[in-house]
């Protein structure tokens, strides 16, 4: 590590779940369980050319974590007028079918290791699919995206990829970058969005084609009914969680399923009418 390793670390944000620091052109995180098996689905991305993620480097004379600094700025929430608009969203979604094309001939080690949240797992959670098709993200909040220059240009945060399918990864994008929340749960600037239109827009732009377009309003109520259970335990086991869930989650994932059944049919419709570009 060299230089790097002499120069000062500077404290990363990670809303209190892991201590991560940047050193040079590296950041440093806590080894976990999961570290093995993402620095191993990281080394593959970049190996089949997709080069929007972190760097695996892997760990230094602390026995630390090492991954390349990705350069860019990661949007708060709620989030700014100026990573709501539509190229954003399309950049975004260009952004995860390249992860996927990417991530499609994977094949993860025998004693892989998954990172999960916190609590034991909870009874009530339907699985979204039969048969993993891929290794993905699964984890899109605003924090993970990095932007250069306004537009979405990499993936951070690779904790809790896991084999899982495209569409199941996609409703997790579609959930905070569309968003497929109730209004009052949205950024200012997207509490009179028209989130049919932003959910076909996604999809074009990922060139969806009309089998994983049907898909997604299922496996995305399915995942708003999952989260409440899984966030609940998750709140139970960890303060962290705990803290978010009493500060506003435990009422707003309940919110996102009821008003995401309200609009089930009409987002189904404008998926399923949105003419389908053939790659």
């Amino acid at each position: 590590m060299g230089a790097d390793a002499e120069e000062e670390p500077t404290p990363l944000g990670t809303q209190g779940v892991t201590h991560v620091v940047r050193v040079g052109t590296t950041v440093r995180r806590p080894v976990r369980p999961f570290t093995a098996t993402v620095q191993v689905y990281l080394a593959h991305l970049h190996a089949h050319g997709f080069r929007s993620a972190p760097r695996p480097l892997g760990y230094d004379e602390q026995g630390r974590e090492v991954l390349s600094f990705v350069e860019g700025d990661v949007p708060t929430e709620p989030l700014p007028d100026d990573a709501t608009g539509d190229r954003v969203l399309a950049d975004l979604a260009v952004l995860v079918r390249r992860l996927h094309d990417a991530s499609a001939g994977f094949v993860p080690p025998p004693d892989a290791v998954w990172g999960t949240l916190p609590g034991e797992p909870p009874r009530g959670v339907v699985p979204l699919f039969e048969e993993p098709e891929l290794v993905s993200h699964q984890d899109y909040c605003p924090g993970n995206v990095v932007f250069v220059g306004g537009r979405p240009t990499a993936l951070i945060d690779f904790d809790l990829a896991r084999p899982t399918t495209r569409v199941a990864d996609l409703v997790n994008a579609l959930h905070w970058w569309v968003p497929l929340l109730h209004p009052l749960d949205r950024a200012p600037s997207l509490v009179e969005a028209d989130v049919a239109e932003r959910v076909r827009l996604f999809a074009d732009a990922y060139d969806m084609p009309p089998g994983m377009r049907a898909q997604v309003v299922p496996l995305a109520v399915q995942r708003a009914r999952n989260s409440t259970v899984t966030m609940r335990a998750a709140a139970v086991a960890d303060p962290v969680f705990r803290r978010w869930w009493e500060a506003g989650v435990k009422d707003r994932l309940p919110r996102a399923e009821q008003w995401l059944l309200a609009e089930a049919d009409r987002i189904t419709e404008q998926l399923m009418t949105s003419p389908h570009r053939p790659s």
